[in-house]
């Protein structure tokens, strides 16, 4: 039915180092980094009524040089899942940590409708696929073995029986979609 997109945005605090027992010297760049993670989270992220809530994951946090030094640095690294067009989120985004942080839009897979076949459950990929590199061929469907709730884990797996299912099943696709 639709594969949610990917958004990547660093954003990057500066601030002024100095010693730790003079911070009036210097100038944080880990708090400004916080402020304005606080910002963002803030954000009221879009709805879309068929695939459900945009959402955002503060993945990586970096900076600052020793625990007794004002960091002059930091660094986070998000990712938002898109339910439709990043244009009004990439405006917020900038507008949200103005005056704390720059933000740099790393990367964007667009949030796609897919193609459903009849017979075959559907459902909304809160994940993100390369599949839209691949519209230039039609509609994509997509479809595949496994469990993407153990991918990206110490557990993740596809078993024999699943790569084994996942051939019929894509033979079975293949026979509907050709003779449609």
């Amino acid at each position: 039915m639709a594969s949610k997109g990917a958004f990547r945005v660093q954003i990057t605090a500066h601030g002024k180092m100095s010693h730790s027992a003079y911070p009036e010297l210097g100038e944080s760049a880990i708090e400004k980094l916080l402020a304005a993670l606080e910002r963002l989270r803030a954000i009221e992220l879009p709805v879309n009524p068929e695939v459900g809530p945009c959402t955002m994951n503060i993945g990586l946090i970096e900076g600052g040089r020793a625990p007794n030094v004002i960091p002059d640095h930091a660094r986070a690294q998000l990712l938002y899942r898109l339910v439709g067009p990043s244009d009004e989120l990439r405006k917020q985004i900038i507008a949200a940590i103005q005056g704390l942080a720059e933000a740099e839009f790393v990367l964007e897979i667009p949030f796609t409708k897919l193609r459903t076949v009849p017979g075959i459950e559907t459902m909304v990929a809160k994940f993100t696929t390369d599949i839209p590199w691949l519209s230039s061929w039609g509609t994509p469907v997509l479809i595949g073995p496994g469990s993407i709730h153990v991918a990206h884990t110490e557990r993740e797996y596809i078993s024999k029986k699943q790569l084994h299912e996942a051939v019929e099943l894509y033979c079975k696709i293949a026979r509907q979609l050709l003779d449609s």
